[in-house]
């Protein structure tokens, strides 16, 4: 069996196989390229976030306090009110950060200039949700995400409040 040596690496190919091309029939090349696109159409129609109702439904009832203590809302910028009737409006107000606009735009520390555009797009492009929440007597009565939010399981509230629910 004669060996030639193709300079790649240092792979020797044994000269039988020099010329043997790989193809794969017709059917298993539609096949398999029918299965990469089920795949790809299932990767992004795992991506579209949307706004669950169950999410919402489950706090309402549930103590403020699960706020309070909720892994995700612990760490969110929180703004409240008091309206006259007694009810009381949290806003967990998180999103996009006009610092790290600006930065990559070219300014190095607060009051820096940026060109026309980049402030234009860097004010305009502000991603933000506003989760707001209305409770009255300590027990939320509504939980209304306003902006480009979304909801998973993962914002509802911890097991240890849904027990309280509605006492």
């Amino acid at each position: 069996m004669r060996i030639r040596d193709d300079g790649l690496l240092g792979v020797n190919i044994p000269f039988h196989l020099q010329h043997v091309k790989l193809t794969l029939p017709n059917h298993m090349l539609k096949l398999t390229m029918a299965m990469i696109l089920v795949w790809l159409f299932a990767a992004c129609a795992t991506t579209v976030r949307t706004v669950r109702q169950q999410d919402l439904d489950a706090w309402v009832g549930v103590p403020v306090e699960a706020l309070d203590t909720h892994p995700f809302f612990m760490k969110v910028p929180m703004f409240r009110t008091r309206t006259d009737s007694g009810t009381e409006i949290r806003n967990y107000a998180y999103g996009y950060s006009f610092g790290n606009c600006f930065r990559n735009a070219g300014a190095s520390q607060v009051g820096d200039f940026v060109n026309e555009n980049a402030f234009i797009a860097c004010s305009s492009s502000r991603i933000v949700c506003n989760s707001i929440f209305y409770s009255k007597e300590g027990k939320v009565i509504e939980y209304a995400p306003t902006g480009r939010c979304y909801t998973d399981e993962t914002l509802q509230p911890e097991g240890r409040y849904l027990s309280l629910r509605g006492q």
